[in-house]
């Protein structure tokens, strides 16, 4: 994992108004924890951070330069407005090259199971620890040529090197099942139909064509 090199701004205004303050100048108010120091509030540039974070993922890492220091930080937290498509706030821990720490890694599937199967994604993510310079941005899983009835376990993922698993090796991460067939799909939407109280009322065509069926019967 590579670190974006970012120049942010110690701040001393707190609080809702002063964030709005900050949000409104397009840059982003954040907060670094970590190692028995106190926490630094921050001011980053909102362009270059939000790309940084879209290119590195959730734990993404920033090399912050805080009035002339640099502090290697990694995301731990963001917090996003989704209507108006804006970071509202950044949550960091301050962090030393070769230091362990513990994050929640995504994990994405890739290749084509076997026929008639259905690839179910039982855990999004995976609990590791690594090198904080060394945090991989995602975990894939290979389903390639897998058949239906296969369970992926966590034990079973193949990890990058220097990144120990913390999850429950025997939880299961990806399902391949056998993929429901047309007849299944419909019986199961009439049972859900039929549990919500939905009634569906008998269109001209088909009164028809159940008279038609019951004239011949007769």
């Amino acid at each position: 994992m590579t670190s974006e090199k970012i120049t942010a701004e110690t701040r001393t205004e707190f609080g809702k108004g002063a964030a709005r303050r900050i949000r409104r100048q397009n840059k982003i108010p954040a907060v670094v924890y970590g190692h028995g120091a106190d926490a630094i509030h921050v001011t980053l540039p909102g362009h270059e951070t939000m790309m940084a974070l879209k290119h590195h993922g959730q734990n993404a890492l920033l090399e912050l330069s805080i009035d002339g220091k640099t502090q290697l930080a990694l995301t731990k937290q963001v917090q996003v407005d989704h209507i108006h498509r804006v970071i509202e706030h950044i949550d960091f821990v301050a962090v030393k090259a070769g230091e362990k720490v513990t994050v929640s890694i995504q994990v994405l599937t890739v290749g084509e199971a076997g026929p008639d199967s259905l690839v179910t994604l039982e855990h999004s993510e995976l609990s590791v620890e690594a090198e904080a310079t060394h945090v991989p941005e995602s975990i894939e899983v290979s389903v390639e040529g897998v058949q239906a009835g296969t369970i992926i376990t966590a034990a079973e993922v193949t990890l990058p090197k220097g990144v120990t698993l913390l999850t429950d090796p025997d939880a299961a991460v990806v399902n391949v099942a056998a993929a429901p067939t047309a007849a299944q799909v419909e019986a199961e939407l009439e049972s859900a139909e039929a549990e919500a109280g939905i009634v569906h009322e008998e269109s001209q065509a088909d009164a028809d064509e159940a008279a038609a069926e019951a004239a011949e019967a007769e």
